[in-house]
């Protein structure tokens, strides 16, 4: 099988963010980077996979020339080889969005053929979880969302969807598809000494965009959570005290109705 795994760089989860002078994106100069989470359990099912039916696993990513940083892990963990479109207009702070990193995606892996390409359900820093379905668009693909489960028996593919209130859902489809893989699938393996070693000699091919599809998703404007503190002391008896706080959590809190 020849399997793709798109796979994001976003930052890391301890960073707390800072906002840029715009008010529209965060200072990506101060931010530490890593792989997108649900992308990392979309790579290792894919790697799973291949293990199981042979063949080929390329990691692709969209975005500025820091961005190589995951493919190169990727690699390390077992990839094959890997694609970067690399433009710097490609990166949230640049206002790219799911339809214009789709659209990029899609220009630079139509020729190869895939017979399955996988996408993390979505993204830690935008979390649009629309890449994935509009590069099955854009490729022609049939798709299936929020995967748990992946079954190769071609030359169909049969996944199991997580729904709403503990429910599931197989699905059918013929290859070549693309799937959105759900974090939690599976175990995630980590880059050995060998893996890192190996990695430096796998081929990584760049790619230049010719044109870009316009966002069609603009950022107003972004604030960071503020922390308050605000302790209220509730006197009288045991009765007048639950009546009182039951009347603040309605008509204050409005955490009750």
């Amino acid at each position: 099988m020849k399997i793709a795994v798109c796979i994001k760089q976003v930052p890391t989860r301890e960073w707390q963010p800072r906002i840029d002078e715009t008010r529209r994106a965060v200072r990506e100069q101060d931010a530490s980077f890593e792989m997108n989470e649900p992308d990392a359990y979309a790579l290792e099912e894919a790697l799973r996979l291949r293990e199981k039916h042979s063949g080929e696993v390329v990691v692709c990513t969209a975005g500025p020339a820091r961005a190589s940083q995951v493919l190169r892990e990727a690699l390390a963990r077992g990839a094959d080889r890997a694609i970067h479109v690399e433009d710097d207009r490609l990166s949230a702070s640049a206002g790219a969005d799911a339809f214009s990193i789709a659209g990029a995606l899609a220009d630079a892996i139509r020729h190869e053929k895939f017979d399955l390409v996988l996408t993390g359900l979505q993204s830690d820093d935008q979390g649009f979880a629309q890449t994935g379905v509009i590069l099955a668009e854009h490729l022609g693909l049939p798709h299936a969302t929020i995967v748990m489960d992946v079954q190769v028996q071609e030359p169909s593919v049969r996944v199991k969807r997580e729904l709403e209130g503990g429910w599931f859902q197989w699905v059918q489809m013929p290859l070549p598809a693309l799937l959105t893989i759900q974090s939690g699938i599976n175990q995630l393996r980590y880059a050995t000494l060998k893996g890192i070693m190996a990695a430096k000699k796998k081929e990584v091919r760049k790619v230049t965009p010719s044109t870009l599809a316009p966002a069609r998703v603009s950022t107003v404007g972004l604030d960071v959570p503020r922390k308050t503190k605000r302790t209220q002391m509730i006197d009288g008896s045991a009765a007048d005290a639950a009546k009182s706080l039951i009347r603040k959590l309605k008509d204050e809190a409005r955490v009750l109705s």
